[in-house]
């Protein structure tokens, strides 16, 4: 079946990331370095293969590093600041014009996933709203979802018979008639879903079946690393632009472009950042463009 494609995607970048620090005391989450590319490329590209061309990014926390993503990025992209975090649901609302025509794709900038794009935007042209689940047994998850489809448990609210449990992975998909109403400030889910659900209405799903992960702490950041070296087949990665010394060896480690490792012996499930400096032996860390190690434990 032929899938619509969307006008326009809002990547949703505005966060602080405090979850991910010390990582994000350097960039802000949707920049930091996942395998060869800043997560946000990798965003990019997903979108682009789903037929979408243009993606709005909001900004807020370390937002001058942002201005090195245009080389990255596989769609024509637009970028704004917001002085003050207005949420998931007012960056939205403040970007409507620069989206254009509905429904658009919404995607959390921390979001590493490969969900139906296609899908979450047909289920969103009628003008309501849609969400990308991963899908649990009943009961388990942060939403519930019926036998249609469509979330019946939110937020410890419960709207309806639940069939299966699930994960909203901070993917959707907005219509017109709730793209026009978004508050100025507030949260998608809980200013938007909630209430359409308090009032009787439908908050269909789009089911996710490919692995996916949010960049919630720095462990989550690197085992997101090192499955991405399962996914490219590569025992380890090296940048052409890297410097390694010959007396280190890589073992599931990941050297970004420009950086520089020296010492002797092993880097072992070790993510270097692009331009960081680093001496081996070290295992089970991320080193940082400052060149601070964090290790995980």
């Amino acid at each position: 079946m032929l899938r619509r494609v969307a006008n326009a995607a809002m990547i949703l970048c505005a966060g602080l990331g405090t979850r991910l620090r010390p990582l994000t005391d350097e960039l802000p989450k949707p920049l930091v370095p996942v395998g060869d590319r800043p997560v946000l490329a990798s965003i990019a590209a997903r979108l682009r293969a789903a037929g979408v061309r243009r993606a709005v990014v909001n900004t807020h926390h370390l937002a001058a590093a942002f201005a090195s993503i245009y080389e990255w990025m596989d769609v024509e992209v637009q970028v704004t600041h917001e002085p003050r975090i207005l949420g998931t649901a007012g960056g939205i609302a403040a970007s409507r014009r620069r989206l254009g025509a509905a429904p658009v794709v919404v995607w959390n900038g921390d979001i590493l996933a490969s969900p139906p794009v296609g899908r979450l935007l047909d289920l969103a042209a009628p003008g309501g709203l849609s969400l990308a689940v991963a899908r649990r047994s009943a009961g388990e998850g942060t939403v519930g979802v019926d036998a249609e489809g469509h979330v019946v448990r939110l937020r410890g609210e419960v709207f309806g018979l639940e069939h299966f449990g699930g994960d909203y992975i901070g993917v959707a998909a907005v219509g017109a008639r709730v793209l026009e109403q978004l508050p100025a400030e507030g949260c998608l889910i809980g200013d938007v879903a909630l209430p359409e659900l308090r009032r009787g209405g439908v908050v269909p799903t789009a089911r996710v079946t490919a692995p996916w992960c949010d960049l919630g702490d720095p462990a989550s950041y690197h085992a997101a690393n090192m499955r991405w070296l399962d996914e490219q087949r590569h025992g380890s990665f090296s940048a052409p632009s890297a410097s390694v010394s010959a007396g280190v060896q890589l073992s599931r480690s990941i050297v970004g472009a420009g950086a520089e490792v020296g010492g002797r012996g092993a880097l072992s499930r070790v993510v270097v950042w692009p331009g960081a400096a680093v001496r081996a032996p070290l295992a089970d860390a991320i080193v940082l463009r400052s060149g601070r190690v964090v290790r995980i434990r």
